[in-house]
């Protein structure tokens, strides 16, 4: 018997044919594919400057990194104090059982850090602020 299935790797979508080959003794098998199928890698989450895109709402201060999911933070790559450069990680985010770099969206340096190993942390919550 065979199933077709649509299959989503790293937003690229591809059709995926399986044979169920049951119970037998199989000494080899046919795999074909339609195309290659890219190695997966861990992605970056690049938060950008909010005073470029819309102002800042009451709550959250300028220069603040904020969560682009719920998540749990893993692991913090900077202290109070350090001076960063656009695109360092600043630290590690696991939602979905997935480990997601948080990574400097400007140059400047650690102003706050809202969170600690092992928080959970919303949407939007501000976990950083860069001056």
């Amino acid at each position: 018997m065979r199933r077709k299935f649509r299959v989503m790797v790293n937003g690229k979508e591809y059709i995926v044919e399986i044979e169920e080959l049951g119970t037998e003794n199989v000494s080899s098998a046919n795999v074909s594919t339609q195309s290659q199928v890219p190695q997966m890698t861990r992605p970056k989450y690049e938060i950008k400057d909010m005073k470029a895109e819309k102002p800042l709402s009451s709550g959250t201060p300028k220069g603040a990194v904020t969560s682009p999911m719920p998540g749990k933070v893993q692991k913090i790559m900077v202290h109070k104090g350090d001076t960063v450069k656009k695109g360092d990680i600043l630290m590690i985010l696991e939602a979905m059982k997935m480990e997601n770099e948080i990574v400097s969206p400007r140059d400047g340096i650690i102003e706050e850090i809202n969170a600690n190993p092992g928080d959970n942390v919303e949407r939007g919550a501000v976990l950083i602020v860069i001056r």
